[in-house]
């Protein structure tokens, strides 16, 4: 399997800085080995109590927390420190390689690009700080100031460590580098400023009162990572909740097996691919799973549940009727909306409802149309872009299928 450059790139550079800093640190010795074991320790404690949970912006921020402070600490209890960016990266690189251990043994999560981008950013605020703090230029630097300016390079690291994390996820599922890239900015405001200002407060602590300042300023971070594993465990309870309704039109026999499991996860993509937010997007696949719903009400079922193909009125009433389904359920008035209105005319429709429109109508016209189905259905809607689906809705869905390698005809 040939990797893409920019993923090469990621993983040779945090190889050779990975490798230099174990060469040098062991070549010269520790500086300070109270405070490596301590930071280590910490590290150590985050990665194993890392999260591996799609949802997770930062999947260990107490090991992030731990690794940004040791590569800005100046001092330890007004003793100044000399360990020295390379240090810095050896022992975060060491304790990140025994945390992961049982995350490799358990085949969880992609390691390496998790410990590139670690090293990576503990590399560059290391590089930022330790050799200006070597030479003094930070001494007269005091109060506000010394914490303006810590904070300062946790921004700049995290923006690095944003970039360093949508590559590799570009690289991984081919969608679009710029929606990845602002997603990771937009998390930032959570659980990154939270791992910054912990990072930030750790170095500044321990410049006071040592290392005792550890393990106080980093039980609220980790109480914060229990308490999200809660919300998330939570919210998957709340999406499984949602698929079992939606599989009533299919146990029913309304709806063929798997149709708003395949509208779901294509609307995602789709929706994805348009720039949608993770909310957004959260709100997308729920009203795909249950687009449907509505058919419940129906005495006579529609031949196949292929309601792309029924007359615009009979369409609406049935989006209604869903609609009104979807309220009585207790989900989200902004899935019921989304349902409610994926047949109205489509230049009054919100974005959602006409991502679950035209990802509804393919999969009705693909799903049994033989090997050449799928590339019939993508030229039936465009064909129909002129009023029933939104024409940029159609490219992006045709763009989303070409990545997933179907051979698709010129546009026009």
């Amino acid at each position: 399997m040939r990797w893409p450059w920019p993923l090469v790139l990621i993983r040779g550079s945090a190889l050779a800085v990975g490798l230099l800093s174990l060469t040098v640190t062991m070549w010269t010795g520790l500086e300070e080995r109270g405070a490596a074991l301590a930071f280590g320790m910490l590290v150590l404690v985050g990665e194993l109590a890392r999260w591996s949970g799609g949802q997770a912006r930062e999947a260990a921020p107490l090991g992030a927390a731990g690794a940004l402070s040791y590569a800005l600490l100046g001092q330890d209890a007004g003793r100044p420190s000399h360990h020295g960016a390379l240090q810095a990266v050896a022992v975060v690189l060491a304790a990140c390689l025994l945390g992961s251990v049982p995350h490799i043994a358990l085949g969880r999560g992609a390691t390496l690009d998790h410990l590139a981008r670690r090293i990576l950013t503990v590399f560059f605020a290391a590089v930022c700080f330790q050799p200006l703090y070597g030479k003094g230029v930070f001494r007269g630097w005091g109060g506000p100031a010394y914490a303006l300016l810590l904070l300062a390079l946790l921004v700049l690291t995290a923006l690095c460590g944003a970039v360093l994390a949508a590559v590799p996820a570009h690289c991984r599922t081919r969608w679009p580098f710029g929606p990845l890239l602002r997603e990771e900015l937009r998390g930032l405001l959570g659980i990154g400023s939270a791992v910054c200002a912990t990072g930030a407060v750790m170095a500044l602590a321990v410049a006071v009162v040592g290392l005792w300042a550890l393990p106080v300023f980093s039980l609220p971070l980790l109480l914060t990572q229990l308490s999200f594993r809660r919300y998330a465990a939570v919210r998957d309870t709340y999406r499984q909740t949602i698929a079992s309704l939606a599989r009533a039109t299919e146990v029913a026999g309304y709806t063929p097996a798997g149709h708003a499991r395949r509208v779901a996860a294509l609307s995602r993509a789709v929706g994805r691919d348009l720039g949608l937010t993770e909310p957004e997007l959260t709100v997308l696949e729920h009203a795909a799973l249950m687009h449907d719903i509505g058919q419940l009400s129906l005495v006579d079922p529609v031949p196949a549940g292929a309601t792309a193909g029924l007359p615009v009125a009979e369409q609406r009433r049935i989006a209604l009727l869903g609609g009104a389904v979807v309220r009585q359920t207790g989900v989200s008035r902004e899935v019921a909306v989304v349902v409610e209105r994926q047949a109205d005319p489509c230049r009054e429709q919100p974005l959602p409802a006409r991502i679950v429109r035209a990802v509804n109508a393919y999969d009705e016209k693909a799903r049994d149309a033989g090997p050449g189905g799928p590339l019939r259905a993508l030229e039936e809607l465009r064909l129909a872009t002129a009023g029933d689906y939104a024409p940029e809705v159609v490219e992006s869905l045709a763009r989303v299928l070409s990545r997933d390698c179907l051979t698709l005809p010129a546009t026009g």
